[in-house]
């Protein structure tokens, strides 16, 4: 019996001051979903002090939330490497970078109400369409400035959208600091967003007909992870980029090589697994699958983001600074990438 009681709990003590970095810890020591959120910070300093390539998976309405410039921050620091994003939250980012808010509103409006003023509604937070036709705009005309005699990953679309929007951005958004930073960007489901809708509009209005190579989307992902020394996850939610940077491991075998599955994994979601869904998966389910190495270090999170994500990364900018400042920060290179 005394083999189990290695690490008793630790009463969580209130002090009238405290950091983000010391409640962390405080938190460590008691149960349940703080000890787990804890735990992934530690995770994640633990990467940041290896020889790994982190990929950022993010899902939800997380920017029209306000966690905007958490991301950001964390492209500008390089505590992620890859970032593998739904349409939505990269379009709403286009939205905040041309100075256009999120307002706080109600989840008992009258949405019958907010669609005759034109006004869109996310939970508890609210866009008038007039300045989501503003940002659309902007991206119809990008996408008629470009080439289309040939297909585009959407990491070479999201790179040059964000050198697009760097001189007239108000503020620092997500695709600016990928853009400006070296970090790729990729969105699988790029048509299921504003961000399809404006490429539409545009066949539509000019007859440009754009073009994505997505299969390039999946080769690239897959030489990121065989190019790397190991590999890290940390998923905001689940869908399609959960299970995308999921297989970028398995996918390893399209180049004659087999890895043994990322090295670390973080997952904050309120999804569940009884019901069979990716985005419930449990990392134990995806070692089945060699996505997740038999020795991995995970952790799963189950907290509402917008509550974990701020906390997570506060901790971390204080306790792992020296850790992040001295961060040896892979390059990734897709010169002479077969199959390109």
């Amino acid at each position: 019996m005394s083999d189990l009681f290695h690490s008793r709990v630790r009463p969580f003590s209130i002090t009238n001051q405290l950091s983000a970095a010391e409640m962390v810890e405080r938190m460590a020591g008691t149960a349940f979903q703080a000890r787990n959120l804890a735990q992934a910070v530690h995770i994640w300093d633990r990467m940041l002090r290896d020889e790994v390539t982190i990929f950022f998976g993010l899902a939800g309405a997380m920017v029209p939330a306000g966690m905007r410039p958490v991301i950001a921050y964390l492209i500008e620091n390089r505590l992620i490497d890859c970032l593998v994003s739904t349409g939505a939250n990269l379009f709403h980012d286009v939205y905040e970078t041309l100075g256009k808010p999120h307002w706080q509103g109600s989840p008992e409006s009258d949405d019958v109400e907010l669609g005759r003023r034109r006004i869109n509604r996310f939970y508890d937070v609210l866009a008038p369409e007039t300045d989501f036709s503003a940002a659309e705009e902007f991206v119809v005309n990008f996408s008629l400035s470009l080439d289309p005699g040939r297909p585009y990953t959407t990491r070479e679309y999201l790179y040059l959208l964000g050198r697009a929007l760097a001189p007239v951005a108000q503020e620092e958004g997500i695709l600016t600091a990928a853009a400006k930073h070296g970090v790729p960007v990729y969105s699988p489901a790029l048509g299921d967003s504003v961000h399809g809708l404006a490429i539409a509009a545009g066949r539509v209005r000019a007859g440009q007909r754009l073009l994505f190579d997505i299969i390039g989307d999946v080769l690239e992902t897959a030489h990121i992870a065989v190019s790397a020394q190991g590999t890290g996850v940390i998923y905001l939610g689940g869908g399609t980029p959960k299970n995308f940077i999921q297989q970028a491991e398995v996918a390893s075998y399209i180049y004659s090589r087999e890895l043994p599955g990322h090295k670390y994994a973080i997952q904050v979601t309120m999804d569940q697994p009884q019901w069979g869904g990716l985005s419930g998966c449990t990392f134990e389910e995806a070692q089945s699958w060699r996505k997740i190495a038999p020795d991995a270090n995970t952790v799963t999170v189950n907290v509402e983001v917008t509550v974990a994500l701020p906390l997570i990364v506060s901790a971390l900018a204080e306790g792992s600074a020296e850790a992040i400042k001295a961060r040896r920060r892979p390059t990734i290179s897709f010169e002479g990438m077969r199959g390109a």
